[in-house]
């Protein structure tokens, strides 16, 4: 985990941007000794969207599921697929 101070994202934003795109993890910044930043590249943020919005689906199964909502048979939702190509 990279931590770095405020400073360095005025003085080395470069260094910070290649760290984040190399290492694909986030940069935490500091202010005056505490956390207030988190810097990461767009890909990194997109791999977190995905999940999140991965995350927001399953919540969404797991609470039809605890209805009592079977879903649709693997079978049956196949030939739906194939008729709509």
């Amino acid at each position: 985990m990279q931590i770095r101070p405020i400073s360095d994202l005025r003085n080395r934003a470069n260094e910070i941007s290649e760290l984040c795109h190399e290492t694909s993890e986030p940069v935490f910044i500091t202010k005056n000794g505490k956390s207030d930043l988190v810097v990461m590249s767009e890909a990194a943020y997109e791999r977190l969207q995905a999940r999140l919005e991965l995350y927001s689906k399953l919540d969404e199964a797991e609470a039809d599921a605890l209805r009592g909502d079977r879903g649709t048979a693997h079978d049956k939702m196949m030939r739906e697929l194939r008729r709509g190509l």
